[in-house]
C-alpha cells in the first residue's frame, strides 16, 4: 500500500514550496521521495520541502529545542538533499505554523533550522526573520554562466548558507542568461552554493533605500523565481561594493516579486510576503 501524505502548498514571492507536517518526527523521507513530491510533471512541484517537525522530536534540533524553540523546519531541496536555511521557506513555514494554530508570532516566533534558530515577526508586507550575522568574503570566485561572454568575478557572501554573487553591467546582461544551465565557479566551493546575478537601479539608492534587481541558480534546484537568502546575499554584497555611506536598507527585485532587506548590529533580516495556496493528500509508493 503507498503511504498516503497530507501536505499544503505555499510559495514566497514564487519560490514555492511542499508543506509536510510531521510533528513527532514520525516521517523521514528519502531523497527520492522528496525529488518525486517536488517533481513539476510528475508530483505537487516546489523548489523544495518544507517538513514541520518538533525540534525535540529530530535530531538536528537539539540546540534549538534546548533554547526554547519548539519548532523545527527541516528544509529539504528540490533534489531531496538537506540545506542548512531557505530565507522564503521560513515565512512560509512561519505563516503554516500560525494558521494551523500550531504556534503565536505575536511576540515574535522561534524556530530552528541547521543554521541555527531564526526568529521571525510580523512585516507590513508579511513576515520578516532575522537571518542573523552574516560574512562578506574578500576573495573573488571566477564565475561563468551561459549567455556572459567571459567569466565574472563574484563575491562570497555566507547567511547561513553560502552564496556567491556577480554583478552584471546591465538589464539585458541578466535578461540574456540562460540560467537552465548550471554556472560554474573557480574554485567550486566543497559544498556548493547558491549564485546571484545583480543589476543595481539607476540610481543605486533612492530616499535612502538601495534598489537592485536580480535573478538566481539555486543549488540543489536550478533557477527559482525568488531565493530569500539569496536576495539578502545580493543586497549584501552590493553594499559592501558601494563601500562607506552604503544604506543599511535595501528593495530586491526578483523574478516572482519584491524583497526587502535591512541590517541592524551586524544582523540581516529580510521581509516578504508568504502565501499558502491550496492543501491535500498524495500517495507515496
Amino acid at each position: 500500500m503507498p503511504q498516503t501524505v497530507p501536505f499544503t502548498k505555499g510559495h514566497g514571492t514564487g519560490n514555492d514550496f511542499v508543506v509536510v507536517a510531521d510533528p513527532d518526527g514520525a516521517w523521514d523521507p528519502t531523497d527520492a521521495q522528496v525529488a518525486a513530491l517536488c517533481d513539476r510533471h510528475f508530483g505537487i512541484g516546489a523548489d523544495g520541502l518544507l517538513r514541520v517537525v518538533r525540534a525535540a522530536a529530530i535530531d538536528e534540533g537539539a540546540a534549538a529545542a534546548a533554547s526554547g524553540a519548539e519548532w523545527f523546519m527541516d528544509y529539504r531541496n528540490a533534489d531531496g538533499s538537506k540545506a542548512e536555511m531557505c530565507g522564503n521557506g521560513t515565512r512560509v513555514f512561519a505563516r503554516y505554523l500560525v494558521e494551523a494554530g500550531l504556534a503565536d508570532i505575536d511576540d515574535g516566533l522561534a524556530i530552528g533550522t541547521r543554521a541555527g534558530v531564526k526568529t521571525l515577526r510580523r512585516s507590513a508586507d508579511g513576515f520578516e526573520v532575522d537571518l542573523g550575522a552574516f560574512r562578506v568574503d574578500a576573495g573573488d570566485v571566477l564565475v561563468r554562466a551561459k549567455g556572459l561572454d567571459v567569466a565574472r568575478p563574484g563575491v562570497g557572501v555566507d547567511v547561513g548558507n553560502p552564496h556567491v554573487v556577480v554583478a552584471l553591467s546591465s538589464a539585458a546582461e541578466l535578461e540574456g542568461l540562460d540560467l537552465a544551465y548550471q554556472p560554474v565557479l573557480e574554485p567550486a566551493p566543497a559544498h556548493g552554493a547558491n549564485v546571484e546575478f545583480v543589476v543595481p537601479s539607476d540610481p543605486l539608492v533612492r530616499d535612502g533605500v538601495g534598489e537592485i534587481r536580480m535573478r538566481v541558480f539555486e543549488r540543489g534546484v536550478g533557477e527559482t523565481l525568488s531565493c530569500g537568502t539569496g536576495v539578502a546575499a545580493a543586497a549584501l554584497a552590493v553594499r559592501h561594493w558601494a563601500g562607506a555611506g552604503a544604506p543599511d536598507r535595501w528593495i530586491v527585485d526578483v523574478p516572482g516579486g519584491r524583497l526587502g532587506v535591512s541590517v541592524h548590529d551586524g544582523h540581516v533580516r529580510l521581509s516578504g510576503p508568504a502565501t499558502l495556496v491550496f492543501s491535500g493528500e498524495v500517495a507515496l509508493a
